[in-house]
């Protein structure tokens, strides 16, 4: 274990968990009718739960007892939170000196820039998350009829898992805008980043010194103290929600959305705009959306929740950089500018490795996939399914239009891996598996190839 790489050893800490929590939901005892699910079936509810993903070939509320459930919900808690942060924080607590090579997983794990105060940044980020959920599960008690169901909704919501205990996820609550709102708030602060969260008591700080104190602080001087990695993740989330609502709304206006009141219309065009970026909650039943909004939702599925949060996919942080990285291209630019802040060119090629790995995953799978499971191709837009399918377990989203129990074993297998590579994100599974940093002392001729 001591000669293992960070990277490694938060691989091996998600690993363990999902085979601990398989072996749980194997017993008897998690089933509502007292016989085991099997071990497929519990795998990958262990994996889709671990990775905060919400994929489910069993009905969580009808195929389950509470122990089951119970389990699930801690999984998805421990997933959300990253297991090296829980171990990390019941070490603090023990009293035991955290190593720097237990800052590093820390570091990893989070998505933090600096390794000093990780001790703090731990208690703050376990303190905002059950703090959240907690709020959560109290607002949300007078919709969902007891604490139990409160609870597990909160928690669900907040680590982005979309775990429901209704078959039809929150279908039922299509025109209920408290429910909307309260469950989208949840959502929205699990992915947009710890480093956010941390962020915002600066604004409450800034609003409170000028407004009250009347101090001559004008909002340059709030911008300069918050973190660009704030700045990113809020601006690109921001737009992201905006085009997400506005887009799905133009698509289904006369399609699923036909009927509906504009209120209704738009509450349910931003509630999935919001959920499809790592949730996998639905006020829409998803097989009956049409292509162009599939293939709509599976670009925010791929963009994902942002650096540093409960969700997947590739970040809004990343998708920002990207796009900082090809307008500082197009204008000839030797340094990539964001905010008037230089992205090192190391951030960017990470940036870009991410987005390639991720990409190429995607398609590999995609094709995988639906050559294994070719005997269903007469379905209705068949290999749309299997590419949202593994979009959506990619960016550990949830989001489903039906197919996953019925797929093969192998074909589960396949969505598992997936789940998992997107979890741990695909940059962390190449560090983790590289056998050294390889360093070069020479350089080979420049030549010239034609491109494009």
């Amino acid at each position: 274990m001591h000669r293992l790489k960070p990277q490694q050893l938060i691989i091996f800490s998600f690993l363990i968990t999902i085979i601990i929590g398989a072996i749980l939901l194997s017993l008897p005892q998690s089933s509502a009718d007292g016989h085991s699910i099997g071990i497929v079936d519990s795998l990958f509810t262990a994996t889709s739960a671990t990775c905060v993903t919400g994929l489910v070939v069993k009905d969580t509320g009808r195929d389950f007892s509470h122990f089951g459930q119970i389990v699930i919900l801690l999984l998805v808690q421990m997933g959300g939170l990253g297991i090296m942060t829980l171990s990390t924080f019941f070490a603090i607590l023990l009293g035991r000196k955290l190593t720097i090579r237990e800052n590093l997983v820390i570091k990893g794990a989070l998505d933090h820039h600096s390794v000093y105060g990780l001790k703090a940044l731990i208690f703050y980020v376990l303190a905002i998350t059950f703090g959240i959920e907690l709020i959560g599960a109290l607002f949300l008690y007078s919709r969902f009829g007891g604490m139990y169901q409160s609870i597990f909704y909160s928690i669900s919501a907040f680590c982005n898992s979309g775990f429901s205990l209704n078959a039809a996820s929150l279908v039922g609550y299509q025109q209920d805008i408290y429910v909307n709102l309260i469950m989208s708030l949840l959502i929205i602060l699990g992915g947009i980043g710890f480093v956010v969260l941390i962020d915002i008591p600066k604004v409450f700080k800034w609003s409170f010194r000028r407004y009250f104190l009347r101090r001559t602080e004008d909002v340059a001087h709030l911008f300069s103290r918050i973190s660009l990695q704030t700045k990113i993740a809020v601006s690109v989330s921001a737009v992201l929600l905006f085009l997400g609502t506005l887009v799905f709304f133009l698509l289904e206006n006369d399609k699923i959305l036909y009927g509906l009141p504009p209120g209704g219309k738009i509450m349910v065009s931003f509630f999935q705009s919001v959920t499809a970026r790592t949730a996998g909650f639905n006020t829409v039943p998803i097989r009956n959306l049409t292509s162009p909004t599939l293939f709509f939702l599976i670009i925010l599925m791929f963009i994902g929740a942002s650096p540093g949060s409960t969700g997947g996919g590739i970040k809004t942080c990343t998708l920002g950089i990207l796009i900082a990285g090809a307008w500082s291209m197009i204008k000839n630019q030797d340094h990539i500018h964001i905010f008037k802040k230089t992205i090192p060119r190391p951030i960017f090629r990470r940036a870009v490795m991410i987005t390639g790995l991720a990409v190429i995953w995607i398609v590999v799978f995609t094709m995988i996939l639906s050559f294994v499971e070719d005997r269903n191709e007469a379905m209705p837009n068949y290999f749309l399914r299997i590419f949202f399918e593994v979009a959506s377990a990619f960016g550990t989203v949830g989001l489903s239009t039906g197919i996953t129990p019925i797929l093969s074993s192998l074909g589960k297998v396949l969505i598992m891996l997936t789940m998992f590579v997107g979890r741990i994100g695909p940059l962390t599974l190449a560090l983790a598996v590289a056998m050294g940093e390889q360093k070069i002392f020479y350089k080979y001729p420049n030549e010239k190839v034609m491109v494009g």
